[in-house]
């Protein structure tokens, strides 16, 4: 199988770029594998004439925003995200009306419709930055509420939460990770900030995955309780074989619907190619250019 998508790749001069969520084999597989910031710059700077997004739908929207020219697929049109699901342009134009003043800050795990909306995006590796970028004093973050009240914890802005949150790291308990720390009790706890307040308070350390993955490679520590999607887990023993890590085996339905099976079938129909409307497009690029500036 790997051997076909190889030469698949080659023959559509494609690159695939794999989000650290994905199943071990398909981060395997990857040219780049990493977290949305740096899989967003690898995508502005590819050369290639197609573009295969290992992830979920709103990664995939993020590659064809910024690369018009380019074929983006996803390898499943069933890979969505639940949380960039909670957020309605809708909804966003109403608040936006009763927050005149307030920067629109939309989480890149947000739909191509919302980014168009916003004054600027952020990833959750530099979001705090983007926040305090910004020459507002008031802050509509959009979608996701922990994400945003660990922004708000590092900032002085006045930061208006949206009601949306993460499944996989909202079911992330204190309860869970005190009876791993019971077990694993030199084990360092790090967590990702979509994780609730309460969890990212008991913690030694919370970032997001490539935060983590630095963290965990500089550190002295053997071994780390790891709060965020368990797939992550495989990256973190690849790059530190001598390390010990253990999962709260939390699962993301969406980037676990992509199999090498259908990355294969997509390079070889061009199966669900991303498309988005060019004006949506260009007032989306907007904010991701700027988001893309900040580091």
């Amino acid at each position: 199988m790997s051997e076909e998508i190889e030469k698949l790749k080659k023959k559509r001069n494609a690159v695939i770029l794999a989000h650290v969520y994905q199943r071990g084999e398909v981060q395997d597989i990857a040219d780049y594998v990493g977290d949305s910031l740096d899989l967003s710059k690898k995508a502005v700077s590819t050369k290639a004439d197609a573009i295969v997004f290992c992830g979920v739908q709103f990664m995939a929207e993020t590659a064809a925003i910024l690369n018009p020219e380019k074929i983006v697929l996803l390898p499943d049109k069933n890979a969505g995200c639940a949380l960039a699901d909670m957020a309605t342009v809708e909804q966003l134009k109403i608040l936006k009306k009763q927050y005149p003043r307030a920067a629109v800050v939309s989480y890149v795990n947000s739909s191509a419709a919302i980014k168009a909306e916003s004054d600027i995006c952020c990833t959750s590796a530099n979001a705090v930055n983007v926040i305090n970028s910004l020459p507002h004093n008031q802050v509509l973050f959009i979608p996701d509420r922990n994400l945003g009240s660990y922004v708000a914890e590092q900032s002085n802005k006045d930061v208006i939460l949206w009601d949306g949150y993460c499944y996989v790291h909202e079911n992330i308990t204190t309860d869970q990770l005190k009876s791993l720390k019971e077990k694993h009790p030199f084990a360092e706890i790090i967590v990702h900030p979509e994780c609730p307040a309460p969890v990212r308070h008991m913690v030694n350390f919370i970032g997001s995955t490539s935060q983590m993955s630095r963290y965990v490679g500089q550190s002295k520590q053997g071994e780390f309780i790891v709060g965020t999607e368990a797939n992550f887990v495989y990256r973190l023993k690849t790059d530190n074989p001598d390390k010990i890590f253990y999962p709260v085996n939390t699962l993301c339905e969406g980037m676990n619907e992509i199999t090498l099976e259908k990355l294969k079938l997509a390079l070889e129909r061009i199966d669900y190619s991303i498309h988005i409307q060019e004006e949506i497009r260009l007032k989306a690029k907007i904010a991701l250019d700027k988001m893309l500036i900040v580091q």
